[in-house]
């Protein structure tokens, strides 16, 4: 039997269209699109970012710390410490090399995000860059 049925096959007299095909296609679309997405690892605290007069979009995958206003350093919503952002940083670029992107919050000190991109360049980033709102 076809994917049409005529009257004259089914009992009932009614002709349909078979969308067992059509569900396949969306599920595999669907699994498609899923496996194909990129996500984002968040540092998993609020930051108020400060504003800059340049930015610019950077590279979705990349290293993500953050600098609360409290002066925490935070990594996947733990607080590593400023003695915990070189180990980190030797660690994930010894997978990829990637990025340092420094969340801080317009609240914190300066000396002590110029320390994390220190301690960023000690374990071996070559690019570290502070995450700003776009202005507007």
């Amino acid at each position: 039997m076809g994917r049409f049925r005529s009257a004259a096959d089914d009992d009932a007299g009614e002709t349909g269209i078979d969308i067992s095909p059509l569900i396949d296609c969306v599920f595999i679309l669907l699994i498609f699109f899923i496996v194909t997405t990129v996500f984002v690892e968040e540092t998993g605290v609020e930051v108020d970012k400060p504003q800059a007069a340049s930015s610019v979009q950077l590279e979705k995958t990349s290293l993500l710390i953050a600098l609360t206003a409290k002066g925490e350093v935070v990594y996947d919503n733990r607080d590593i410490g400023i003695q915990g952002v070189a180990p980190l940083v030797r660690r994930m670029l010894q997978k990829e090399p990637v990025p340092v992107i420094i969340q801080a919050d317009a609240a914190s000190e300066s000396g002590f995000l110029v320390r994390v991109v220190g301690e960023a360049k000690a374990g071996g980033a070559e690019k570290v860059s502070v995450a700003t709102a776009q202005k507007g």
